[in-house]
């Protein structure tokens, strides 16, 4: 039988106005000042949510985090040469109970597993329909998980089957793909080591794993290879 809302008093009992609904507030981290700004205006249009504050790195996200204390981290994978990965893994260990949904354009059949291992509750990518993207921030807010239907078929039948992935880059580990990454951007061994605080010797043997999990046979098809990949990342494309 179909119901009938009631229909609002526009004041209390009391006589005084009700009380609005307090918003939940968020915290959005991406790089990238339009898509970021984009995404803010599209959050703050929503009855229940508030973006309460922007970050665009690892520190600014860590400084709003004690400031803001908001109720959901919404954050990016790419954050210029940081991690997302890594932020989420050290926003949970300063706040362990905050719920992180990822945001991003990388390829969620690499990614999403990876980002629940490092303690986020769902990942919806930015090429999502935005009614998909605020019900993802809102089931994470819930207590809830949020993937994609292609994810969760492929990390059943992942389970089910038991096959190994069948890309490459799926079999590196998350400080190898890490360290692809950067590899793509350009940066040098010493400024890999320096940027995540690892040795050079530590850079050197991930670069060798790397290599011989992709099957490069030198320095310069790796680096090749890792920019087309961070190439497809950014467009979207897998």
């Amino acid at each position: 039988m179909k119901t009938t809302a009631p229909a609002i008093s526009r004041t209390s009992s009391t006589g005084n106005p009700p009380a609005k609904a307090v918003k939940r507030q968020i915290l959005l981290v991406d790089d990238h000042p339009v898509m970021r700004e984009g995404f803010a205006q599209l959050i703050n249009h929503e009855p229940d949510l508030h973006v309460c504050a922007q970050a665009a790195t690892p520190d600014a996200a860590l400084e709003s985090l004690a400031h803001h204390k908001p109720h959901l981290a919404v954050v990016d994978l790419s954050l210029g040469d940081a991690s997302g990965l890594s932020l989420v893994r050290e926003l949970l260990r300063r706040h362990p109970a905050l719920p992180i949904l990822i945001l991003s354009m990388h390829d969620e059949s690499v990614y999403a597993e990876r980002a629940l291992r490092s303690g986020a509750r769902g990942f919806v990518m930015k090429q999502a329909p935005t009614d998909e993207v605020m019900a993802a921030i809102r089931a994470v807010l819930a207590g809830g998980t949020h993937l994609s239907d292609r994810v969760k078929t492929l990390m059943i039948t992942t389970m089910v089957s038991g096959k190994k992935p069948a890309a490459p880059v799926e079999t590196l580990s998350d400080r190898e793909l890490e360290v692809f990454e950067l590899i793509g951007k350009g940066r040098t061994t010493r400024e890999i080591a320096e940027g995540l605080g690892l040795s050079i010797k530590t850079v050197e043997t991930y670069r060798m794993h790397i290599k011989e999990k992709l099957v490069a046979r030198t320095g310069a098809e790796l680096g090749r290879r890792a920019t087309e990949w961070n190439g497809r990342q950014k467009s979207g494309s897998s």
